[in-house]
C-alpha cells in the first residue's frame, strides 16, 4: 500500500495556467506538440506492483499497458493524439456530476499546488477528499451513487485556501469571493443529508427522480415538466426550466458543442456547453486523423462534425463507421452511456483509449463467430430472435487511458453501439479489456474468495476463474447486448418505454444471457472454457457476487447502480423462484451456495426470457414489478455482516486505475521517433497536473 502522499513543494506546475474548467489558452497546439523538442527517454515501469494505495475503500491499481512498445510509431502516434483527444473532455464529467464539482476541484488544486506553511494534518485531509473527488469525477461515488462528505471543516478549508492565496494561487476564474464560494458549496462538502444521491431512481412517496437526484443532467425540471416535451438532443444536453418574465416557463435543451460559423464568420449553429473543451478535443482528433485507417478517420470526422453541430445524426454515422474496422488502435470518445441519468436518457462524458490485445482476441472473434449458434440457441421465443445475426466486432483491447465515464474507474468489457436500430441493423462491436480484469483480479480475487466462497469452492475457482471470467465478460458483450429484437411495432428504442428502469434490466439480460450460454458445448468446442463443470463456477461465482456489493453501500437500504441492481434482481429471483441455490449459515457468517446447477441453468432461462419479452415489447409496467421486487432493496442486518467482514478479509470496496502517460521521444533535429508509455508519475501529481493544465 502506498504511503499517503504529503506535497511539500511550492508549486508542482509552476508554469501551468490554472484553469480548471478550460483548456490552457497557451498550449500547444497538436502540430506544434509533436515538434517541440524532447530527447528525454520516459522512466522504466517500476517492478509489477498493483495496489498502490487505499483510497477510501477503493483500491488504487496501476494499470500496466504491456505491448504498446510492439506497436509501429504510427499506430503510436495515433494512440497519443486519442489520449490528448480523450483526456481534453474529462471537465465535462464533472460538471455533469454535480454543479459544484469543478468549483470544489479548483479550490483543492490551488492549496495542494500551494502549500507551503499548511498545516500538515490538514494538508492530508484535504488531499484524502481530493483523491476520493479524482476517483470518482466528483463527490459521488461512481458506483453505489451516494455523496462522500469532506473529512476536514469549513474552518481548515477557509484556513487553506488562506494560505493558498499567500503563496500566489489563483482563485480569479471562481468570479466571487472565497467566503461567499465557500458558503455556496459548504451543504455539498460537509452535509450528508444534502443532496445524498446523484442518481436517485426510487424517491419514496411524493419524490420526483430528477429533483432528487444531486446530477446535473437537469436543471429545475421535474418528471412533470417533461410531460409532452420531445428532445431534439436525447444524450448530449441538459435539460434546463426557463421562466421568462412574460410567457410561459419553458424546457430549453442546452446542448454540448463547439459550435459552426459559415465562412464570413457568422455563426450557424450557436455554440454550447463546453465548446472550448470539445474544441481542444477536436484539435487532437484532427491531429489522429492523420494516422487513422480510412475507416477510423470517417468515424473521427463524423464525431468532429457532431461535437460542433451536436446533432445526434452524426453521432449514429459515427458509431457505424467505429463498427466497419477494427484497427490496432481506436478510441471511444462522446456522450455514451446513461447510467447516472435517473431516466436513463442523458449520457456522460468518457474517453477510453486502447490498442488491441492480439493473443487474448481470438477468444473474442470466436465467441463473435458463434454469435448465430448462440442467438439460435436463447431460450426466449424466437419472435425475439434475430433472423439474419451479423458476426459481432470482437477483440480483446489493453487500455491505454480512460477519462469520464471511462476512468478511473474502467469496466471490464464494453458493447457497443447502445442504440437498438444499430445494434439490429449494423451490428456491434464488443471488446474485452485485457489488463483491466488482470489488475482488477489481482487487487480483490484472493481476499474475497477466502472470505466469500466455501472450502469446497475455492480449488474449482482458483482452476477456472480466469477463464471463466473472460467467457463471462465475452458472453455478456458479444452476445448479451447484442443479441434479440425488438417488437416491430414499438415506434422508439425500448429504452424510451422502459425508461428509469431500462440500463438494470438491459444489464440483467447480458448477465443472464452469459450465465445461459457459459455452459453450453460450443464453449468448450471454441475453447473458452476447459470442460462442463467450469459452469458451475461462473453461477458460484455470481451468487457471491451479490453478497460482496453489499459492501459498498454502507448506509440505507436501497440500491441505485443499474449494474449492481441487475446482479441483485438475478440472485433474489434465483433464490426465491427456484430451488437452484440456498442461503447457508455457517458460525456467524451467511453464504449463497449453489445445491443445484441443473435447476439453476433452467430458472436462469425462465428469468432470461421474461426480461427479453420485457424488453422487446416496452412493458414498464412489469419491468418495474421486477425491479421493485428483486432489484432495489437488501436487508440491512445482511449487509452490515458483510461489511464486517469485507472489512476484515481486506477486500476493497471498489477498484479504480492510475493509469500511464504517454510521452513523445524526439530525436536531435526535434523529430518525434517513439512514443513510450510512462509510469514515473504517481496519481498525485498526474491528476494534478491534469487539472491545472485543463485536462
Amino acid at each position: 500500500m502506498r504511503r499517503l502522499i504529503v506535497l511539500r513543494v511550492l508549486v508542482l506546475v509552476a508554469l501551468v495556467p490554472a484553469l480548471a474548467g478550460c483548456p490552457s489558452q497557451t498550449a500547444p497546439t497538436p502540430k506544434e506538440e509533436e515538434q517541440m523538442p524532447e530527447t528525454k527517454q520516459a522512466e522504466l515501469p517500476p517492478p509489477r506492483t498493483y495496489v498502490l494505495d487505499n483510497v477510501g475503500g477503493t483500491a488504487l491499481v496501476q494499470l500496466y499497458a504491456d505491448g504498446f512498445d510492439k506497436l509501429s510509431l504510427n499506430d503510436k502516434l495515433l494512440a497519443y493524439h486519442l489520449y490528448r483527444a480523450a483526456a481534453a473532455g474529462r471537465d465535462i464529467t464533472y460538471d455533469q456530476n454535480h454543479r459544484h464539482a469543478l468549483t470544489v476541484r479548483l479550490l483543492l488544486d490551488q492549496i495542494l499546488s500551494h502549500p507551503l506553511g499548511l498545516k500538515q494534518e490538514t494538508e492530508e485531509k484535504l488531499l484524502a477528499y481530493m483523491k476520493m473527488l479524482w476517483l470518482n469525477n466528483g463527490m459521488y461515488h461512481d458506483r453505489n451513487k451516494s455523496k462522500f462528505v469532506a473529512g476536514f471543516t469549513r474552518d481548515e478549508l477557509l484556513d487553506a485556501l488562506g494560505v493558498a492565496r499567500a503563496n500566489g494561487a489563483d482563485f480569479s476564474k471562481l468570479g466571487g469571493p472565497l467566503e461567499d464560494i465557500v458558503a455556496e458549496i459548504e451543504p455539498t462538502l460537509f452535509d450528508p443529508l444534502v443532496e445524498p444521491l446523484i442518481t436517485n431512481k426510487s424517491p419514496g412517496p411524493g419524490g420526483d427522480i430528477l429533483r432528487d437526484s444531486a446530477g446535473n443532467y437537469y436543471l429545475g425540471v421535474t418528471m412533470a415538466d417533461l410531460e409532452g416535451v420531445v428532445e431534439s438532443f436525447p444524450l448530449n444536453s441538459r435539460l434546463v426550466k426557463e421562466c421568462p418574465r412574460k410567457g410561459k416557463c419553458a424546457v430549453v435543451e442546452q446542448v454540448y458543442r463547439t459550435g459552426t460559423k459559415d465562412p464570413k464568420g457568422k455563426w450557424i449553429v450557436q455554440p454550447g456547453l463546453y465548446a472550448a473543451q470539445l474544441e481542444a478535443m477536436i484539435g487532437h482528433m484532427e491531429a489522429a486523423a492523420a494516422y487513422a485507417t480510412p475507416g477510423q478517420k470517417r468515424y473521427l470526422e463524423r464525431l468532429v462534425a457532431h461535437f460542433r453541430t451536436g446533432d445526434p445524426a452524426e453521432f449514429d454515422q459515427a458509431s457505424i463507421a467505429w463498427l466497419e474496422e477494427d484497427p490496432n488502435v481506436d478510441a471511444i470518445l462522446g456522450f455514451i452511456e446513461s447510467y447516472k441519468d435517473p431516466r436513463s436518457q442523458k449520457a456522460e462524458y468518457e474517453g477510453l483509449v486502447y490498442f488491441k490485445d492480439v493473443e487474448t482476441s481470438e477468444l473474442m472473434q470466436a465467441i463473435a463467430r458463434s454469435a448465430p449458434y448462440f442467438e439460435k440457441n436463447c431460450p426466449w421465443d424466437d419472435k425475439y430472435k434475430k433472423e439474419d445475426v451479423k458476426v459481432p466486432v470482437a477483440a480483446a483491447i489493453n487500455v491505454l487511458a480512460g477519462f469520464g465515464g471511462a476512468g478511473p474507474s474502467i469496466p471490464a468489457g464494453i458493447n457497443l453501439p447502445n442504440a437498438q436500430w444499430i445494434r439490429e441493423k449494423h451490428g456491434s462491436r464488443s471488446v474485452l479489456l485485457t489488463n483491466v480484469m488482470a489488475a482488477a483480479r489481482a487487487a480483490v480475487s484472493d481476499s474475497a474468495l477466502g472470505e466469500f466462497a466455501l472450502p469446497e469452492e475455492v480449488l474449482l475457482t482458483k482452476k477456472y476463474r480466469e477463464s471463466v471470467s473472460r467467457s463471462m465478460v465475452a458472453l455478456h458483450e458479444v452476445v448479451g447486448h447484442g443479441s434479440g429484437k425488438a417488437n416491430p411495432t414499438l415506434t422508439q428504442d425500448p429504452a424510451a418505454y422502459l425508461k428509469e428502469t431500462y440500463a438494470t434490466l438491459e444489464e440483467a439480460r447480458a448477465e443472464l444471457v452469459a450465465l445461459h450460454h457459459i455452459n453450453d458445448p460450443r464453449m468448450i468446442e471454441i475453447k473458452a472454457v476447459q470442460e462442463p463443470e467450469a459452469g458451475k463456477v461462473a453461477y458460484q461465482d455470481y451468487l457471491r457476487s451479490d453478497l460482496l456489493l453489499l459492501r459498498r453501500i454502507k448506509s440505507g437500504t436501497r440500491i441505485e447502480d443499474d449494474h449492481m441492481r441487475a446482479t441483485h434482481l438475478i440472485v433474489q429471483w434465483l433464490l426465491r423462484n427456484s430451488k437452484a441455490a440456498e442461503v447457508r449459515k455457517i458460525g456467524s457468517k451467511t453464504y449463497y451456495v449453489l445445491v443445484d446447477f441443473q435447476d439453476a441453468r433452467d430458472a436462469v432461462a425462465r428469468l432470461l426470457s421474461e426480461i427479453m419479452r420485457i424488453k422487446a415489447e416496452g412493458d414498464l409496467d412489469a419491468a418495474r414489478r421486477l425491479v421493485d421486487e428483486y432489484a432495489a432493496t437488501f436487508d440491512a442486518a445482511l449487509r452490515d455482516e458483510i461489511v464486517a467482514r469485507s472489512n476484515a478479509a481486506g477486500v476493497p470496496d471498489f477498484v479504480a486505475f492510475h493509469v500511464p502517460a504517454l510521452k513523445l521521444v524526439r530525436d536531435e533535429q526535434g523529430q518525434t521517433v517513439d512514443v513510450v508509455v510512462d509510469y514515473g508519475k504517481d496519481f498525485v501529481t498526474s491528476m494534478l497536473e491534469m487539472d491545472l493544465g485543463g485536462g
